[in-house]
C-alpha cells in the first residue's frame, strides 16, 4: 500500500512538472486534434442516443412548424439510433437502432430518414423529414374530399392545419401519386392499408407494379420471368412484410409532399419527436440561396424561440 501512494505521488509531480513546460508547435496542434475529435465524439453520442438539431426546410407543416425553425428532436422516446453520418462531412455510417420506450402513433409530429421517391429503391439522397403521423401500422387510410379517415373514422384536423380549398390541382397529378398506378389524387386517395410485420399481400402480375418498389426496399430481388414473379430467384404469388410502417402528411396538406407521393415510412426511419423550438428565423425556403448574417439576425422570430411542438 506503501509503495502505490508514493507511485502515485511521484506520477503526480511529473504530471505536474510536465504541464508547467511550455508546448512546442506540434505539441499544441496534437491538443487541438485530440479537442476536436473529442468534441466530434461527443456530438455523435448525444445526436446518435439522446437529443438530435433539425431544421425545418419547408413550408409543408405549416402553421405547426415553419420554415426556418430549428428544432430539438427526442430520439430516446422512438429509440436511440447509431448516427447515420458523421458531423460536418457528412460520411454515411453504418446504422443500427436501438428499442425505444414506445412506436410512432396517431398525430404524432415525426422527424425521420426520407425513404426516397416513389420510383426509387433507395433515396438519391440522404435527409430528414418532417411530418404528421396520421397512421400506423394496421390501419386503413382514405382521403375523402380532402376529409381524412382512418379505419373508416373521421380524422379532426391538427389546430393549426392549413387546407386551401381552391388549391390548384394540377392534371398530372395521378401519375406522381403511390403507390403506382393507382391513379389516386392527393385530396381523394385510397384506401390503403398501412403494412405491418407479417401481413401477407397477394400478387399477381397486375398489381406488382404497387408493390415491387416496396418489396425491394425491404432488401429483396424481384422479378418477372413470363408469367411468373420470381422473389429471390424463387416463384411467388405471396410476400409476407418484415417491417411495420406509418403513414406521414404535412399539417400544410394541399403543398405537403408526402407519404400520399412517396410511400411508406419504416418505423425504424423514425428518428424522434420534436420537442421544442430551440431558434427561428424567417425564410422563405431552406433549399435557396445562403443568406447573410445580416439578413438572418433581422429575420429572427423571437416569438417563436422556446415554443413547443404538438
Amino acid at each position: 500500500m506503501k509503495n502505490f501512494i508514493v507511485s502515485a505521488y511521484r506520477r503526480y509531480k511529473d504530471y505536474k512538472a510536465n504541464k508547467k513546460k511550455p508546448q512546442t508547435f506540434a505539441e499544441h496542434v496534437v491538443s487541438w486534434i485530440k479537442t476536436i475529435v473529442g468534441a466530434i465524439i461527443f456530438v455523435m453520442i448525444i445526436n446518435g442516443l439522446l437529443i438530435a438539431s433539425f431544421v425545418v426546410p419547408t413550408g409543408s407543416m405549416e402553421k405547426t412548424v415553419l420554415t426556418g425553425d430549428f428544432l430539438f428532436v427526442n430520439k430516446l422516446i422512438f429509440g436511440p439510433s447509431t448516427p447515420q453520418i458523421i458531423p460536418f462531412v457528412n460520411i454515411p455510417l453504418p446504422f443500427y437502432k436501438f428499442p425505444g420506450l414506445r412506436k410512432p402513433e396517431k398525430n404524432d409530429v415525426i422527424v425521420f430518414i426520407f425513404p426516397g421517391y416513389r420510383d426509387e429503391v433507395e433515396a438519391s439522397e440522404f435527409q430528414y423529414y418532417l411530418k404528421r403521423c396520421v397512421a400506423t401500422a394496421g390501419d386503413t387510410l382514405q382521403i375523402i374530399n380532402n376529409v381524412l379517415y382512418v379505419n373508416r373514422v373521421e380524422q379532426k384536423l391538427p389546430p393549426n392545419a392549413v387546407i386551401a380549398n381552391n388549391a390548384f390541382r394540377d392534371p398530372m397529378e395521378t401519375l406522381r401519386t403511390f403507390p403506382k398506378g393507382r391513379n389516386w389524387t392527393h385530396d381523394n386517395y385510397g384506401p390503403i392499408r398501412i403494412p405491418k410485420k407479417g401481413d401477407v399481400i397477394n400478387l399477381t402480375l397486375d398489381n406488382l407494379e404497387e408493390w415491387d418498389i416496396f418489396i425491394k426496399r425491404e432488401g429483396n430481388d424481384v422479378k418477372v420471368d413470363g408469367n411468373q414473379i420470381i422473389i429471390n430467384g424463387k416463384p411467388a404469388n405471396k410476400y409476407t412484410v418484415q417491417r411495420d410502417y406509418c403513414f406521414g402528411i404535412g399539417d400544410n396538406r394541399d403543398f405537403s409532399l408526402d407519404s400520399r407521393y412517396w410511400g411508406f415510412i419504416p418505423y425504424d426511419n423514425v428518428l424522434g419527436k420534436p420537442l421544442i423550438i430551440y431558434w427561428s428565423w424567417e425564410i422563405k425556403d431552406a433549399y435557396e440561396r445562403p443568406y447573410s448574417l445580416i439578413e438572418k439576425i433581422s429575420n429572427i422570430r423571437w416569438n417563436r424561440i422556446l415554443k413547443t411542438v404538438s
